[in-house]
């Protein structure tokens, strides 16, 4: 990637709703080649995909928390079984891997603290291999980029 790409990334991460010809406007391309650029960003991967940002509490989702998971064990069945039980519960918006203390960091949403609860015991406490599950709720949100840090090579 070259100083170009960086910049089309950063426009598209700021509006990802510009038109090709403002885009390469932005970059000082014509239309064509910065199009060019944007399919070969896809196509490498570098652009997974496009969304709308959705406020989730406007949504109906006010409940933001934090969980740190620490399996029982960290063999290579129980961490598969881990995932793949974790992609298939709507209420984790994500997960990562993570080192130290806890193995998982999931970040859920919930309608209420009770819906929150009813998750954790029905779906959550169920997920073979989960050994300790700790919860910290987000009382606001003080930060969230939408673009990840200009770089240029």
């Amino acid at each position: 990637m070259d100083k170009i790409d960086f910049k089309i990334l950063n426009a598209l991460q700021q509006n990802a709703r510009i038109t090709n010809q403002e885009l390469s406007e932005k970059v000082n391309l014509s239309p064509t080649p910065c199009l060019r650029r944007v399919k070969m960003l896809e196509s490498a991967g570098v652009i997974k995909g496009y969304s709308a940002i959705v406020d989730p509490e406007a949504y109906g989702l006010p409940i933001m928390a934090f969980v740190s998971v620490r399996l029982e064990r960290q063999t290579e069945v129980e961490i598969a079984s881990f995932e793949k039980a974790i992609m298939a519960l709507d209420e984790v918006f994500a997960c990562y891997l993570m080192s130290g203390r806890s193995d998982y960091m999931l970040q859920v949403f919930a309608k209420s603290l009770k819906d929150y609860e009813s998750f954790v015991r029905q779906n959550l406490t169920r997920v073979p291999g989960v050994g300790e599950i700790q919860t910290h709720f987000a009382f606001g949100q003080v930060k969230q980029a939408m673009t990840l840090p200009q770089q240029f090579s």
